[in-house]
């Protein structure tokens, strides 16, 4: 049993519970076995059906007490895996969206995806099934043996001696369970991420007719998978086999035991049949939890999994970081002092030794060549990455980091390729606003410049996009975007390479509608479209992970830096393209 189980809220009392219900269901099994006993004996001795009612009866109230209260057990920890569950599924989320964009892209969106939806149902049918299951096996065999020795000493020295042997072969086999079945859940999430490219990039893909050659690649990926699926289920059946055989054998045993003693007149009919029918008993909690042992293997590795995520550095459950900020004004002041980014141990600093100081309203713009640091610095100020050092102050309060609801509320991003859902246009222009009216969501389209789609498509507002819906260009989504922010009326706008993916007429035509947006609003500007600058207040040149330069367009042209260089070297393709 996994140690971190009972960290979970609620594990103690949730175990005490299935631990009384067991020590019932466990004096039931016995009185079942008794009353059932004294029921065919009373028959075997010759005597009449009414006399051995009563204890058929009591047979039957045994009976209906043990599974009543498997049903009542079943019910709680469907509860119980539920609430968990969402629990985990909540934290997973939130620690994804501190660790940010950059660390989805590390680990696969498939692996993510699959992760926090068919990860989350396979560890709740592991808490469901596999916890009672435990508790059954630490109590029932222990009471059934106590009965059974004060029956007949030699039945209960047969099953203490054969149990080790099934629970030998029970953790031998498992062992070799949980490798198959974590090489099978590593195939599943190689499986998820080829899928999920593979929805993304299929029209490059037709496009540049190798979409024939993608599927192969799927397919072996796929023969892989199921590869893996069919030897673990060898394992699965091998287990279930020698579990079965093996208490059968042990069974017999007693029962051979048993017969020879009654033949010899050395044991009663009674206590011999109580005890023989308590054997299976005393086995079945071992082979129950072995068969459910193999049904929870990918429960167990997908809390594992989740578990590495949850522990990756940036992970602060615990902490609270209090900070006065209703609304970001004019004498807001946010303050980043030698803040340096290491995405992982061995490799080099993404940003080192970065200082800068914002305050108030105004836009500015972050440039640099690629791999200059920008994206990460923009995913520190939008509270996705955690600094590795260094100190952040907001309003005159140091802060770790801006992984943090009281400014992530006042942020809206708007990415490169923004994420358009299989909804209707309302609601994805909803997405940061759900609760909006229609109203609001119609003077965001007029303000986002989308007023000429709607009337052309024939549903308006209300027609279907995204996934299996209508089709929108480049500049399409991005004005939904737009509208998006525009909605959430927020007064930090964060956006990386907003239009790098666009035609320069559609961006110079969306540049017309943005640009009075950002008015009056704190806007962080990520691009390498240096048309952009002049527009800007200030300008943050990066360069290889460290601020070269601040400064307007003039200020920074007349020092003729790396600024200066980048738009020379911009201007010198565009004067070759031509």
């Amino acid at each position: 049993m996994d140690k971190r189980l009972l960290q979970l809220k609620g594990m103690r009392g949730l175990l005490a519970l299935l631990g009384i219900v067991s020590l019932i269901q466990g004096a039931s099994i016995i009185f079942q076995a008794q009353w059932l006993a004294h029921a065919i004996t009373t028959l075997f001795d010759g005597k009449s059906l009414s006399q051995a009612a009563p204890y058929v009866m009591l047979f039957l109230a045994a009976f209906l007490v043990r599974h009543g209260l498997t049903l009542i057990r079943e019910k709680v920890m469907f509860t119980y895996s539920s609430r968990i569950g969402a629990d985990v599924r909540k934290q997973l989320l939130d620690q994804l969206f501190r660790l940010g964009p950059a660390f989805a892209k590390k680990k696969g969106t498939g692996k993510l995806v699959t992760l926090a939806m068919e990860g989350i149902a396979q560890y709740r049918q592991y808490l469901q099934l596999f916890l009672p299951k435990m508790v059954n096996m630490a109590v029932i065999p222990a009471m059934v043996l106590i009965y059974v020795w004060t029956l007949d000493e030699t039945s209960a020295v047969i099953l203490i001696v054969t149990l080790p042997i099934l629970i030998i072969f029970m953790i031998l086999l498992g062992l070799v369970a949980q490798r198959k079945a974590a090489k099978q859940w590593r195939s599943y999430e190689k499986l998820s991420n080829h899928f999920t490219d593979s929805l993304r990039g299929l029209e490059t893909l037709r496009y540049l007719g190798i979409s024939k050659k993608h599927s192969r690649n799927i397919a072996e990926v796929s023969k892989r998978y199921r590869k893996a699926t069919m030897s673990t289920l060898k394992v699965a059946f091998l287990s279930s086999f020698a579990l079965d055989f093996f208490s059968m054998l042990s069974i017999a045993t007693v029962a051979v035991f048993l017969g020879l003693r009654l033949i010899e007149g050395e044991l009663l009919l009674l206590p011999a049949l109580t005890a023989l029918m308590l054997a299976p008993e005393y086995f079945l909690p071992v082979r129950e939890v072995g068969n459910d042992y193999h049904a929870t293997l990918n429960g167990k590795e997908a809390n594992e999994a989740m578990q590495v995520i949850l522990e990756e550095k940036g992970f602060r459950a615990q902490e609270t970081q209090s900070v006065q900020l209703n609304k970001w004004d004019e004498q807001s002041v946010l303050t980043l002092q030698d803040v340096c980014v290491q995405h992982d141990e061995h490799a080099p600093y993404s940003i080192q030794d970065v200082d800068l100081t914002v305050k108030g309203k105004k836009r500015i713009g972050i440039i640099g060549a690629s791999g200059s640091g920008k994206s990460t610095l923009t995913d520190v100020l939008g509270g996705f990455v955690e600094p590795s050092s260094g100190q952040i102050t907001l309003n005159g309060q140091p802060l770790v980091h801006l992984q943090m609801n009281e400014w992530q509320k006042e942020v809206v991003y708007m990415p490169q390729h923004p994420y358009l859902f299989h909804m209707t246009l309302r609601e994805n222009i909803r997405f940061y606003e759900p609760n909006a009216t229609d109203e609001e969501v119609e003077r965001a389209v007029h303000e986002a410049g989308l007023s000429q789609l709607v009337t052309q498509l024939p549903n308006g507002l209300d027609e279907v996009i995204g996934e299996q819906g209508r089709e929108l260009s480049g500049g399409q989504a991005q004005r939904i975007a737009l509208a998006r922010t525009v909605l959430g009326q927020r007064s930090i706008m964060l956006l990386d390479e907003p239009t790098a993916h666009l035609d320069i007429e559609t961006e110079y035509e969306l540049k017309k509608t943005m640009l009075p947006l950002f008015e009056h609003k704190l806007v962080f500007l990520a691009t390498h479209r240096l048309h952009w600058m002049p527009d800007m207040d200030e300008i943050i040149v990066m360069d290889q992970g460290t601020v070269a330069e601040m400064g307007t367009h003039e200020s920074l042209m007349q020092r003729k830096g790396v600024y200066y260089q980048l738009v020379q070297e911009q201007m010198g393709a565009v004067t070759h393209g031509q």
